[in-house]
C-alpha cells in the first residue's frame, strides 16, 4: 500500500515537472491550431467565403476540438479509473501529437477542394479527443501524490502547461510571421509549428516513461466498471456546476488569445507581430504567477479564489474591450493582462479543487468531464460568438456584454459548490450527490 507521505520532495518535483512538460506539449498542439485559425486557415481552406465568413468557418473547426474534449475525457477517464492514470498520459500525448503533425501536412482547398477542410475537421477532432484525456491524467497523477497541505501548489504545475504551450506555439508563429513574407507564411510557414510537434512529443514520451502510478488509484479496491455511468447517475449536478464555473476561464482565455488576435489584425489593422507580442507578454506574466495564486488557494481555500476571479472578470470585460479598441500595444497589453490574471485566480486552484470534489473511483472521469465541458461552454463558442457580434465598425461592446454574462453564470455556479480545503486526504473531501 502506498502512502502520500512517503513521496519525497524530489519525487514530487519530478512528477510535477513531467506533468508540466507533457501538458505544455499537448496545449502547444491545441493552441497552435487556434493561432493558425485566427491568422491564415480561413483564406487557405475556405477561399470561397467572405473574409468574415472564412474566419468564422476557421473558428468553427477550432471549436470542434472543444466538442471532442468531453468525449476524450469519457474515453480516457474510463482508462484512468479502470487501469490507472499513467496509461492516460502516454496514449493522450501520442494521439494529440500525431493529429497535430498531420494538420501540417494537409493540402489546402486549392489542391483538394472540399476534402481539405473535411480533413482539417477530423484532425482537429482527434486533437481535442487527446487533450480531453491529458488534463485528467496529468493533474490526478500530481494531485494524488501531493501532500494535502501543498496540494494546490504541486497541482498548479500542470496548470502552467497551457501558458508554456501557448508561448511556445505563438513564439514560433511570431518568429515565422516576422521573418517570412506574407506569401511565404501562407504557402508553407504556417505548417512549421505543426511539424515541430513531432519532436516535442518524443521528448514528452521520454519524460513520462518512468512515472509511478498514483497511490490513490492503487488504494481503490473496487474500481468502477462504467465510470461515466456512475458519474452521470450520482454526480451529474457536480459535473454541471464545475462546467458552468469553468466556462468563464475558457471564455476569457480564448477571447484574448484567439478572437482578439483575429480582431486586432483584421479589423484594427494591427500587425500580426504586434498582436502576438502583446498577447504573449500577458500570458507569460499570467503563467509565472500561477504558483502564487495556487499557494493562496492552499492558505485561504479553493472556492474564495474562484469567486474572486469570476467577480474580477465580470468587472473587467468592458474596460478590456475599450483598451483593445484603441489598437495601442501598451493599452491592449494592460487589458489582456488583467483579464488573464482574473482567469488564473480561478484556474491556478482548479487542478486541486476538481479532484477533491470527486471520489477516487470515478475521479479521473468526473473531474475531466467537468473540466472539458467547461471548455465547450466557454472556449468553443467564444471566438465564434465574439466574431459574429463584433461585425461592424463600432467598438464591439456586444463582446464585453457576452463575456460579462458568462462571468456571472460562472460566479453563480461556484457559489453553489462547497469548499474542499483543508483536508488531510483526498478521499476525505469527496462530495456525494
Amino acid at each position: 500500500m502506498h502512502d502520500v507521505r512517503s513521496v519525497r520532495a524530489p519525487s514530487m518535483l519530478r512528477l510535477a515537472a513531467a506533468s508540466l512538460v507533457g501538458t505544455a506539449i499537448e496545449f502547444y498542439d491545441f493552441f497552435v491550431y487556434g493561432t493558425a485559425a485566427a491568422l491564415v486557415l480561413g483564406p487557405l481552406f475556405f477561399p470561397t467565403f467572405s473574409p468574415l465568413a472564412g474566419t468564422l468557418a476557421a473558428f468553427a473547426t477550432f471549436g470542434v476540438g472543444f466538442v471532442a474534449r468531453p468525449l476524450g475525457s469519457v474515453l480516457f477517464g474510463h482508462i484512468g479509473d479502470r487501469h490507472g492514470r499513467r496509461p492516460v498520459l502516454v496514449a493522450s500525448l501520442l494521439l494529440t501529437g500525431a493529429a497535430t503533425v498531420a494538420v501540417g501536412c494537409v493540402p489546402t482547398y486549392g489542391t483538394l477542394g472540399v476534402a481539405a477542410p473535411a480533413l482539417l475537421l477530423v484532425l482537429r477532432f482527434l486533437q481535442g479527443l487527446g487533450l480531453g484525456g491529458e488534463w485528467g491524467g496529468a493533474v490526478l497523477l500530481t494531485a494524488e501524490h501531493a501532500p494535502a497541505e501543498r496540494r494546490g501548489l504541486w497541482s498548479s504545475f500542470p496548470q502552467m502547461g497551457p501558458s508554456l504551450g501557448f508561448v511556445l506555439a505563438n513564439g514560433v508563429m511570431l518568429v515565422l510571421s516576422a521573418t517570412l513574407s506574407d506569401a511565404q507564411f501562407a504557402s508553407w510557414g504556417w505548417r512549421v509549428p505543426f511539424w515541430a510537434s513531432g519532436v516535442l512529443v518524443v521528448a514528452g514520451l521520454w519524460l513520462r516513461g518512468s512515472l509511478p502510478e498514483s497511490p490513490r488509484f492503487l488504494e481503490v479496491r473496487d474500481h468502477s466498471r462504467a465510470p461515466i455511468l456512475e458519474v452521470a447517475r450520482h454526480h451529474w449536478r457536480l459535473v454541471l456546476l464545475t462546467a458552468g464555473g469553468l466556462a468563464v476561464g475558457y471564455a476569457l482565455f480564448y477571447a484574448v488569445t484567439t478572437w482578439a488576435l483575429a480582431y486586432g489584425v483584421e479589423r484594427l489593422g494591427v500587425s500580426r507581430t504586434v498582436m502576438l507580442a502583446c498577447i504573449m507578454a500577458a500570458v507569460v506574466v499570467k503563467g509565472s504567477l500561477t504558483p502564487v495564486f495556487a499557494l493562496l488557494g492552499d492558505r485561504y481555500g479553493r472556492r474564495p479564489l474562484c469567486l474572486a476571479g469570476c467577480s474580477a472578470a465580470a468587472l473587467w470585460m468592458f474596460p478590456m474591450i475599450a483598451l483593445l479598441s484603441t489598437g495601442e500595444p501598451l493599452l491592449m497589453f494592460l487589458g489582456f493582462l488583467v483579464a488573464l490574471l482574473a482567469f488564473i485566480t480561478m484556474f491556478a486552484v482548479i487542478a486541486a479543487y476538481l479532484p477533491e470534489l470527486f471520489e477516487p473511483r470515478v475521479r479521473c472521469t468526473g473531474a475531466a468531464v467537468g473540466y472539458n465541458l467547461g471548455g465547450v461552454l466557454g472556449g468553443a463558442l467564444t471566438p465564434i460568438v465574439a466574431t459574429a457580434v463584433a461585425d461592424g465598425e463600432r467598438v464591439p461592446w456586444g463582446v464585453a456584454a457576452y463575456l460579462t454574462g458568462v462571468a456571472l453564470l460562472s460566479l453563480g455556479c461556484f457559489a453553489l459548490l462547497p469548499e474542499t480545503r483543508p483536508v488531510p486526504r483526498l478521499a476525505a473531501s469527496t462530495v456525494t450527490e
